[in-house]
């Protein structure tokens, strides 16, 4: 039984707690928050777009020394300790209105969030490869629609009250830091994979088209509720929408699993990153309440399959020592795109209207799936594929 207690996809589902908080929660969930944030402390859309900035920023600086905590640490704790300090930057957040303080508490956030979800990536792995199969790391990843659903569900109804709103962010943190504290582990010992180099040049492409979806989808989930509020959005339908694009990441391992794990090279990749930029575009079309709805399943249902293919590419193309490493790499890509992308969306949004942040995703993300279609097939080692079915 795949949810069976003690197997390998059972332990990444309460591992995806990990995505649940440092990417559902501390991510995301912003965008719902930013309307009253924006309203109660007067900031511009360029401002309340470098309030994730910051976040990015932390998140690339996270990205940044992962590789090398977890050589001191180990993965386990290195996953443990940042899913804590998720929840105690998320708690900061509430405590003052100083634009630099709130700065700072979204920088701490998104370098945490980074340690959790490199680190929480290659347990995923591990569990993929002693289970031979690439559901792990689908289930991982899927565990960010949770966060977005529980905080589509739960915020919009006290967003005016936002400091309330980030206490309680901070208290789902620490419950789902205490949940998934015990699936960080793989066996009884840490694996000796922690010491490779990383291995970008034979992903190349996959790296660009990585980098402008991490620029491009990120504003669409940023400027989501701020865009609902200028379309006069009621908050049952602001509550609807979030929801449905939670629970569509939720459901996601069940239409891509096995693609990811299958599709020779980066057609899935491709088929993902073209899903996405159809859905973000739907509004341009159309900007009706059933549009948008849609618009946000169709996100939901792929832009969390994206780390998960660039994952199973990563194991293909490298040998287990090399995973924590490569990885990191990716992630340092990924938070450079997310860092500069809801900033620059919001200068161009403050100059037009928030429908220039849904033009900017779907932009994006069509040049990335042109990007990873182009990529081909993507090499992979004689070495890792020697070793991709050991367990870590």
């Amino acid at each position: 039984m795949p949810f069976a207690p003690g197997h390998p996809t059972w332990q990444a589902a309460r591992l995806a707690l990990g995505t649940a908080s440092a990417l559902g929660l501390a991510r995301f969930a912003y965008g719902l928050l930013l309307p009253a944030m924006r309203a109660d402390l007067h900031w511009s859309l360029g401002e309340a777009g470098a309030m994730n900035t910051a976040n990015g920023l932390g998140y690339l600086l996270g990205a940044l020394v992962t590789a090398a905590v977890v050589r001191r640490f180990g993965t386990a704790t290195t996953f443990r300790w940042g899913m804590v300090l998720v929840a105690v930057a998320l708690a900061a957040t509430a405590v003052s209105e100083s634009y630099p303080a709130l700065l700072a508490a979204r920088t701490v956030a998104g370098a945490a969030g980074a340690a959790v979800f490199v680190t929480g990536g290659v347990i995923a792995s591990r569990l993929a490869a002693r289970a031979a199969s690439g559901a792990p790391v689908t289930v991982y990843f899927a565990g960010a629609g949770l966060g977005i659903a529980v905080s589509g569900v739960t915020i919009p109804l006290v967003a005016d009250h936002w400091r309330l709103a980030w206490a309680g962010l901070g208290l789902a943190a620490a419950v789902a830091a205490l949940v998934s504290w015990t699936a960080a582990n793989v066996s009884g010992k840490e694996p000796p994979t922690e010491t490779g180099r990383a291995r970008v040049r034979p992903l190349l492409g996959v790296a660009v088209a990585y980098l402008l979806f991490a620029t491009g989808y990120i504003t669409y989930i940023t400027f989501l509720s701020a865009y609902l509020a200028e379309h006069h959005a009621s908050t049952g339908q602001v509550v609807l929408t979030w929801a449905a694009l939670g629970l569509a990441v939720v459901a996601a391992p069940a239409l891509w699993s096995r693609p990811t794990a299958t599709w020779p090279g980066t057609r899935a990749l491709a088929v993902l990153l073209g899903a996405l930029a159809c859905g973000a575009a739907l509004p341009l079309v159309a900007p009706a309440p059933p549009v948008i709805l849609v618009s946000a399943v169709v996100y939901g249902a792929t832009f969390m399959g994206v780390p998960a293919a660039v994952t199973t590419l990563i194991r293909s193309a490298t040998p287990p020592d090399g995973w924590t490493a490569t990885l990191s790499a990716f992630t340092i890509v990924f938070a450079a795109g997310q860092t500069v992308g809801p900033w620059l969306a919001g200068l161009v949004a403050d100059h037009t209207s928030t429908g220039a942040t849904v033009a900017w995703t779907a932009t994006l993300c069509a040049a990335a799936a042109l990007i990873a279609m182009a990529s081909g097939q993507g090499p992979r080692s004689a070495a890792a594929n020697r070793h991709r079915r050991q367990p870590g």
